[in-house]
């Protein structure tokens, strides 16, 4: 009798409510009402601490830092970037439950892939995966390795809604992206999850974009060697004191561009790395054309679309390899392969960036092999440590 008067107090005077359980405060951020009498706890499911979110709409970046690119209409909050978390990491966002963002983004590749070309729901994508970590630091707002997606917000769905990649295509009797929003709205905690991040249980898909692009902006990289030298300097350009003289090298010979003779042949200067991939974010121009690799994975095919590409930051992992294959086709696996690319221009494409047609002559670089080897060693510094490991960015569910 007197458990069952202190269970009538707690629902009267301190707002508790039951479930198979025992007792569960209302209170609770962990705890959903579902509206029919019965609670769902979302500490079932995930690893996530509902009472005390992750910081993600208000995280230190350098004052170095300038570049960004979230519209106005859609910027981080806690709620909507882990609302974005939860369904980048839920297999149900496939038509089949077998992948999802996550199974081509990878944490411990800087959110890329360590496949050559990523594998979806329904077999093999054309492409490399590309790397997402630091995604919002760059004046480009186009997406993908074509630009074909005109924001963040438009990328996030359309391997959703691709055959190959995650199945929701409408085709040949597949679902469409309607029965998977029929499908989110069926499990017990995503109704209330999209009203904590948008006010009410409504899904549509420009919901769903603005939570995933909340999330992948998030993810951050900035606690490099790179950032630690850059932080004590006034310039980018100075020697930093907490470089090796290889490493200082390297720094010189990326950020300088070049001095070409009349037939693209480099006579003295640097590389001109950054004439694409400017520094600090080290993020691509969003005036750059073709890079000159023009191969499909599988294929004899060209395809001379690629504009694109990810940051520089990150390139390398911690342990001193590369975050997965280089390139959209997969076809450089160490950065001494991507300088050598760069080093002899082959191709002359029509779409070609003319930085590296110096006077309609495909470029020659002449590095030497202690140059690309100082270049490969600047590019390591730009590798943090916090991004691959820290749980904010990490996979929320208890079971997946």
């Amino acid at each position: 009798m007197k458990n069952v008067l202190i269970a009538l107090s707690c629902v009267m005077f301190m707002g508790c409510v039951s479930d198979n359980s025992g007792m569960i405060n209302a209170d609770d951020d962990n705890v959903v009402d579902n509206g029919n009498g019965t609670t769902v706890n979302l500490s079932d499911y995930f690893s996530i601490d509902f009472n005390d979110l992750n910081n993600y709409e208000n995280q230190d970046i350098p004052d170095y830092i300038q570049e960004d690119n979230s519209p106005n209409g859609n910027q981080i909050s806690d709620e909507g970037a882990t609302l974005g978390r939860i369904l980048f990491y839920d297999n149900k966002m496939s038509e089949n439950n077998s992948v999802a963002c996550a199974s081509c983004h990878k944490q411990a590749f800087a959110f890329g892939d360590n496949e050559i070309v990523s594998i979806g729901a329904n077999g093999l994508t054309g492409r490399h995966s590309m790397r997402l970590i630091n995604a919002r630091f760059g004046d480009e707002t186009n997406f993908f390795w074509d630009e074909r997606a005109n924001s963040l917000e438009a990328q996030t769905t359309m391997p959703i809604r691709d055959h190959v990649e995650m199945g929701f295509s409408g085709e040949n009797g597949a679902p469409d992206f309607d029965d998977l929003i029929n499908r989110l709205e069926a499990i017990e905690y995503y109704p209330e999850l999209f009203t904590r991040a948008f006010g009410t249980e409504v899904i549509t898909e420009a919901r769903i974009q603005n939570a995933l692009a909340q999330f992948i902006r998030s993810i951050q990289s900035f606690d490099s060697k790179y950032d630690e030298g850059r932080a004590v300097v006034n310039s980018q350009n100075q020697p930093f004191p907490n470089f090796t003289d290889q490493e200082n090298l390297g720094k010189q010979l990326f950020m300088q561009p070049p001095n070409f003779d009349n037939q693209g042949v480099r006579i003295d200067g640097g590389f001109g790395c950054a004439g694409c991939h400017s520094a600090p974010e080290f993020s691509i121009a969003s005036n750059s054309r073709n890079n000159g690799v023009i191969g499909v994975f599988g294929s004899n095919d060209i395809d001379i679309t690629i504009t694109r590409s990810p940051t520089l930051r990150d390139v390398i992992g911690p342990n001193g390899q590369s975050n997965g294959a280089l390139f959209h086709d997969g076809s450089a696996l160490t950065l001494l392969d991507v300088l050598a690319h760069y080093n002899d221009i082959e191709t002359n494409n029509p779409d070609l960036d003319n930085r590296l047609r110096p006077g309609n002559n495909p470029q020659q670089l002449e590095m030497t092999p202690d140059q690309m080897n100082a270049v490969v060693t600047f590019l390591e510094t730009l590798t943090g440590e916090d991004v691959y490991s820290n749980e904010k960015w990490s996979n929320p569910f208890l079971e997946n």
